[in-house]
């Protein structure tokens, strides 16, 4: 039970931006980082005459999101105008959607495999395809407060995801957006990269609280400016304490005061009021004349949802139930995207052994990655060579505490499991051979074997040393259960 008096009533827009080579309405290209004002036309920055046409993969990619986000496809759909002044959109309107757009009435299911909160669906009001405004460059270092436009972006791609205000904590919707990221490069829509711009997001938040049995509901505040989803969780955590403050100090509710817009300032860690919020009437929409309306057919849909193929929901079910892994190991390998998926299940197909390769996967290999920087296709031991070092632990040919060492032979020499045990001279140790050594260990070593039969099973453990000291290739949990195993046997 939270101990706040209050309801944290959270929705979040996300603007992604889609993975075409050119933008929605021209042919400049989208690709990032090129000098500023080079990559434009008549048509994105507006100039009397010029005509859009609509770019056909900006919208299949969007359709394909809609899909994959459980949304309703209908069959009509528009372009409108959406009137507003800043300076760094130079038609003084963006294309966008209105009351029909291209998919509405969706969801996406969120969990926590750290039990933080309950599994929950959250519903996605809308998911409408528009172009992006230009950006502005404030040079406020050196003191001269100067602003340039660059107006490389207007008219990239964008997709806008609206969801419903389902989200009740930060930790819910930072769930929400990781997922949704997650899901957008499975499908490969967007890189959605939030340094570049990619993805950016927008929280809508409120409160719900009671007072003298009365239900009452804060103003909405828009927070914008949040550049990682780390500062999302932030904002949301300030904000909503702030609100709650305000509320005791004017008691003002839902409709007694404008829909607010704050900026969120990351370096103080604070939410800074910056204007009323508009309503959508402020923006005067009106169908754009020059572009025709959208049809898009039940055949077309039913297309693309047939080759979405796995999406991470149905990857984590099938490893939870088919290969009996924890949610949490589960999530550990679909996070980490499709090709380490592909990777995991080979190796768990050719060792037979899931757990194993599940551990062998999200322990050393992803760890290898990181240091090495590397994807999982350019790692140096195939899933084929790691199923044989898995395959080597448990038919017992590779102890499991020299498999470690064996698997860093592979990876600097490339060689299979075969060639590395010859090289680090691992051999197996015939069970009757070991239980001799074990005996000789216990006939001197009269202490351990009363500490055995005493009950102290640890002293086990002393023998281990002595015993790798005279052959390197025993394993070591052998060694001690047939100690205690021989030390109790008759007692």
């Amino acid at each position: 039970m939270s101990d706040v008096p209050y309801t944290t009533v959270i929705g979040l827009e996300v603007h992604v931006q889609l993975a075409t080579q050119s933008k929605l309405f021209c042919r400049c290209s989208t690709q990032f980082g090129a000098e500023p004002n080079t990559q434009t036309c008549p048509v994105c920055i507006g100039m009397p005459g010029s005509l859009p046409v609509m770019n056909r993969r900006a919208f299949e990619l969007s359709l394909k999101t809609a899909v994959a986000l459980n949304c309703n496809i209908p069959e009509f759909t528009k372009w409108d105008r959406k009137q507003y002044y800043y300076p760094d959109l130079p038609k003084g309107y963006q294309i966008s959607q209105f009351d029909l757009p291209m998919s509405a009435d969706g969801y996406l299911e969120i969990s926590d495999p750290k039990d933080k909160f309950e599994p929950k669906r959250i519903g996605i009001i809308r998911a409408h395809l528009e172009e992006d405004a230009g950006k502005s460059v404030h040079d406020e270092a050196h003191g001269k407060a100067d602003s340039e436009i660059d107006l490389n972006r207007t008219g990239t791609p964008l997709l806008e995801i609206v969801s419903q205000p389902d989200m009740r904590s930060s930790a819910e919707a930072r769930a929400f957006l990781d997922e949704l990221k997650l899901l957008l490069t499975y499908i490969a829509v967007s890189d959605c990269n939030m340094q570049e711009g990619s993805l950016r997001v927008d929280a809508n938040v409120n409160l719900h609280l009671e007072k003298d049995g009365k239900k009452i509901a804060t103003p909405i505040v828009e927070i914008k400016n949040m550049n990682s989803f780390r500062a999302v969780e932030r904002a949301l955590e300030y904000e909503a304490p702030r609100q709650y403050r305000e509320w005791q100090e004017t008691g003002r509710q839902l409709g007694e005061a404008p829909k607010q817009t704050r900026g969120w300032d990351d370096v103080a860690g604070v939410t800074r009021g910056q204007r009323s919020k508009e309503e959508s009437s402020d923006y005067r929409y009106f169908p754009d004349p020059d572009l025709a309306p959208v049809i898009t057919s039940a055949a077309e849909v039913e297309a693309v949802r047939e080759s979405l193929g796995e999406l991470p929901d149905d990857l984590r079910t099938r490893l939870t139930e088919g290969y009996n892994l924890s949610p949490y190991d589960a999530d550990v390998l679909v996070n980490q995207g499709r090709a380490v998926i592909d990777y995991y299940l080979a190796v768990a197909g050719e060792s037979g052994d899931p757990k194993l390769a599940c551990n062998w996967v999200t322990q050393q290999v992803l760890r290898e990655l990181k240091e090495r920087e590397q994807a999982i296709d350019a790692f140096g031991i195939s899933a084929t060579k790691l199923a044989g070092l898995i395959t080597a632990v448990n038919d017992g040919l590779l102890p499991s505490t020299r498999a470690p060492e064996a698997f860093q032979l592979m990876l600097a020499q490339g060689c299979d499991i075969t060639a590395a045990l010859a090289e680090l001279k691992i051999e197996r140790v015939d069970e009757s051979a070991l239980v001799e050594l074990v005996k000789e260990l216990l006939a001197a070593n009269p202490k351990t074997v009363a500490d055995i039969q005493g009950g102290k099973l640890q002293a086990a453990a002393s023998l281990i040393g002595q015993a790798k000291k005279k052959n390197p290739n025993v394993d070591p949990n052998r060694v001690r259960e047939l100690a205690i195993e021989l030390a109790t046997a008759g007692n």
